[in-house]
């Protein structure tokens, strides 16, 4: 089954009581058991219910995984995998972090003895740091956020692995209709559902996705003892969405790279960057382990800080806001931002600057998105 049926049918089966097409949601608490510890399946919400058990089979089947365990959104998730972690555990993660899993590990994990390292993870000459430093676990994202680099992810899962230790994708900003992290040798990959995956702005939710028994039960465990589960109607809302990622994503693609090769023609912009963009320096390596580029552009504009916040403030169609993958195209200032709970210096030293802009390209008409950039450049 090919992934855009896969993506309608797995999980998704019509409802054995009435036959409806879509499945209902069970919005309900708690369920009457035929007596104690004898259940239909489920006794409560926080424990297990329909909805999640179905995103997480369309999940799992479209991450090429055999586990799925879903959570109530991206941090959610985050944070079931960090709490398996134990006092004195050491994590390496890429540099180029998503600055709010910078912060759980910074501002809530570090009191109870979880330490982390960041390391250039897209320079090959940087993988013998992993064996020296022995982590219980190695964390990346490729691409990137914001920054859009692209980690070997087949040859960071085998030093990680030859090390005796194992490897965490954050796979959102591809979405497995471009990247299946597990196939390329990964032990877990997470997104944050809310983002491409449900793909129109309106709920919250995240996934752990794994061939590993153990870690599935961990996840488990953490959705029900940590209280991270997420809404059944959520669950509902991106099961909804799921069905359409294929089309979404294709667009995306098409419009990021209309939108790229714009940006690239401005003179006040200095770098653009855009995976599946010949100007990519890692263009080569993102055609081999991705399918498509996804729908998010970076630029850095050479203009002073306050022309760039006037640039991004006075756009009309692209929406100043935090989150990305939604059916509308959003513009984020990451240093001000999504990234703003790192220290200057940190955000300055891998790269996130005042002058960086991130797009996150929706599936509109790409000559008005064009047009409405072409505009707020010339009210400067």
């Amino acid at each position: 089954m090919k992934f855009e049926t896969a993506a309608i049918h797995i999980g998704q089966e019509p409802d054995r009581e009435t036959g409806a097409v879509i499945p209902p949601v069970y919005l309900t608490s708690t369920f009457a058991q035929l007596e104690p510890g004898h259940t239909r399946g489920y006794d409560y919400t926080r424990s297990g219910n329909p909805a999640f058990d179905r995103l997480g089979a369309t999940l799992a089947r479209l991450e090429q995984a055999e586990y799925a365990t879903v959570f109530g959104s991206g941090m959610a998730a985050v944070n079931a995998v960090i709490s398996t972690l134990s006092s004195g555990d050491h994590v390496v993660a890429e540099e180029n972090i998503y600055g709010c899993t910078y912060r759980i590990y910074d501002k809530v994990f570090k009191k109870f003895g979880i330490t982390i390292s960041y390391v250039d993870l897209s320079d090959p000459a940087n993988y013998p740091e992993i064996g020296k430093q022995k982590p219980a676990l190695v964390w990346i994202e490729s691409p990137t956020n914001p920054l859009l680099k692209i980690i070997d992810i087949e040859a960071v899962a085998k030093a990680a692995h030859e090390a005796g230790t194992e490897l965490l994708v954050d796979n959102t900003f591809a979405s497995p209709f471009f990247q299946n992290p597990i196939a390329l040798g990964a032990d877990i990959s997470l997104s944050s559902t809310t983002k491409y995956i449900n793909g129109h702005s309106d709920c919250l939710g995240g996934v752990v996705c794994t061939n590993s028994r153990d870690w599935n039960e961990k996840m488990i465990f953490a959705q029900k003892a940590v209280g991270l589960n997420p809404s059944p109607f959520d669950c509902w809302l991106i099961s909804r969405g799921l069905k359409t990622l294929s089309v979404r994503m294709k667009q995306h693609q098409a419009n990021a790279l209309k939108i790229t090769d714009f940006l690239q023609s401005l003179e006040e912009t200095d770098t653009v960057r855009y995976p599946f963009h010949p100007s990519h320096p890692q263009f080569e390596l993102a055609r081999k382990q991705m399918r498509g580029g996804s729908g998010i552009v970076t630029a850095i504009f050479n203009l002073p800080f306050e022309q760039v916040v006037k640039l991004i403030s006075n756009l009309k169609l692209f929406s100043l806001a935090e989150s990305l993958g939604g059916i509308e195209s959003l513009i984020c200032h990451p240093a001000s931002m999504t990234h703003a709970s790192i220290p200057k210096a940190e955000r300055e030293a891998v790269g996130i600057t005042d002058g960086l802009v991130r797009f996150s390209v929706g599936i509109e008409d790409a000559h008005d998105l064009i047009e409405d950039i072409q505009t707020s450049l010339k009210n400067l």
